[in-house]
């Protein structure tokens, strides 16, 4: 067992049995983790909210101010080094920079997760989150002007931000069961959007007067919400008394995994506990696994063992849905990081007004989730409700390119839809998918492999979601928007065609469950003739 917070001592005044604790424990680690989450994404957004203002139509501004623009003046209004003509290929490789690092290090996130103290793991991770985010915004004050050390931060922030996602959606999957994963999963993912939308909010506040602010303030933010995850965060429901019913094939893992746990006794000094696992015996120190001084890489025997990268690899529909999520995350992606820009250069909008557009298309992102959970739910056709929505995101995609910057109600309106088409796939995709996968029948009940599972799949999603935003910055100046949106609808047809196999696999399926029961129902009324 390991040592429950400081702060959830406080809990134990709130609910009095252990059947409240229970439900009332569900519902604080499902809000906690939200919260959590929502810092995270809180910290991405303002560089694409930051964009519009690193560089500039300098003569429209210079219209606005009453300013003569000169050939020697004419990028007065933007922030070195990005006063280039290859402003959008630079502020691509920034994108590049930080996704890249992010997506390899997700990979080794999701393996250190499992072998650490989840707790200790993510405050740390959310403290180098604030610092790096500061770190941008510091730029701005310090008048920084030279673009490898943006480039560095970027760097540094994609490394450090991949300390989340593994950790939240292990404390899920930890306390949540199976049932009815998909609403749960699609409502928590709202962390996505509402952390874009709070980022968007925050970084337009200042983009005008001082963007620098625009990052320290969400950087400050995540630090508290790291200092409030050290003192309540529990991970695992044993850690507070409370014991999850068993998952299928559990029973048998755990028989696998350890033929019987004796109490050793006591001793003047400590009690032991005796571990026979896999014919081999082990002491544990009692106190050790129970004291709030237990070291980040704890070296205790676990009863589960982990399992490999290429274990987890191999688990059925991991690899589609990995591809799948590759090409998806290329979408969403390019979005998050660009919808303001695309919003500011299509139409009259200034930046701070673009960057609270933008946040339509997150609000729908919220629904997307939700929605893309409940059919999940009433089907258990997971490849085949990613895959619907993604074929009608396809055209929807060209449609918002011709009428997205009409007039203002329109824009909303298709924001809002593009949305739900969008970001729905994605967030069944990362959350229920996810830990349904790494909890599969295959692993004999053990639930340690969610964070890999999860790190394989997001991980491989990071590394498209590193090529949208490059490639937009390489297309932009050559080819216009026109050319991102090609782009777009290419890379949400692959990924509706990567999950081809396991959607017909979802509809044999769905055919054979109507067909017996049809078969059992005539049964029925045979009997009752």
């Amino acid at each position: 067992m390991r040592e429950t917070p400081i702060g959830w001592y406080l809990f134990d005044l709130l609910f009095a049995s252990m059947k409240k604790k229970k439900k009332g424990y569900k519902v604080v680690i499902f809000f906690f983790t939200l919260l959590i989450y929502t810092t995270f994404h809180m910290t991405r957004k303002p560089i694409s909210v930051v964009k519009s203002v690193l560089h500039e139509n300098c003569t429209d501004k210079a219209a606005k101010e009453h300013k003569i623009v000169t050939p020697d003046n004419n990028t007065f209004c933007d922030w070195k080094p990005f006063d280039k003509d290859n402003w959008s290929e630079l502020l691509g490789n920034l994108d590049l920079a930080y996704l890249l690092a992010y997506a390899v290090s997700m990979f080794c996130s999701g393996h250190i997760a499992e072998r650490v103290n989840i707790r200790y793991f993510l405050t740390i991770g959310m403290f180098l989150c604030g610092l790096s985010t500061s770190l941008f915004g510091l730029g701005f004050y310090l008048q920084i002007h030279n673009y490898y050390y943006y480039l560095f931060v970027q760097i540094f922030a994609g490394m450090v931000q991949a300390s989340g996602w593994p950790t939240v959606v292990s404390c899920m999957g930890n306390w949540f069961g199976k049932k009815r994963r998909g609403f749960l999963m699609g409502l928590w993912n709202a962390h996505t959007s509402l952390g874009n939308i709070l980022g968007a909010i925050i970084a337009a506040a200042f983009v005008e007067t001082a963007w620098g602010l625009s990052f320290i303030v969400p950087g400050a933010i995540i630090i508290g919400m790291g200092i409030i995850v050290f003192l309540f965060l529990t991970p695992y429901p044993e850690d507070v008394g409370c014991h999850t019913a068993p998952q299928t094939g559990e029973l048998l893992g755990s028989m696998h995994s350890a033929v019987a746990v004796i109490y050793a006794g006591s001793s003047s000094q400590s009690q032991s506990l005796v571990v026979i696992k896999d014919s081999s015996i082990s002491t544990l120190d009692y106190e050790s696994v129970n004291r709030e001084t237990q070291p980040i890489l704890s070296k205790k025997l676990e009863i589960q063992s982990n399992i490999s990268f290429l274990q987890a690899l191999l688990i059925p529909g991991v690899i589609e849905y990995s591809l799948c999520l590759f090409f998806a995350k290329l979408v969403s992606y390019t979005f998050l990081f660009w919808l303001p820009t695309l919003i500011k250069n299509t139409g009259t909008l200034d930046s701070k007004d673009s960057a609270n557009l933008s946040a339509i298309m997150d609000a729908g992102g919220i629904l997307g989730g939700i929605i893309a959970g409940i059919i999940n739910d009433l089907t258990g056709a997971s490849a085949l409700t990613c895959s619907g929505m993604l074929v009608i995101a396809v055209p929807y995609l060209y449609v918002y390119y011709l009428y997205g910057s009409t007039q203002m109600a329109a824009t909303i309106i298709l924001l809002l839809f593009l949305g739900i088409l969008v970001n729905g796939p994605y967030a069944l995709i990362t959350t229920a998918v996810s830990a349904d996968l790494g909890t599969h029948d295959t692993l004999m009940g053990n639930a340690r492999a969610i964070a890999t599972v999860t790190a394989i799949i997001d991980g491989t999603g990071s590394l498209g979601a590193a090529l949208g935003p490059l490639l937009t910055g390489l297309l932009l100046t050559r080819y216009g928007w026109k050319s991102i949106f090609i782009m777009l609808m290419i890379a949400t047809a692959l990924a509706a065609i990567l999950l081809t196999r396991r959607v017909f696999k979802e509809i044999v399926i769905i055919h054979k469950q109507r067909k017996e029961k049809l078969t059992e129902r005539i049964c029925q009324e045979k009997e009752y003739a």
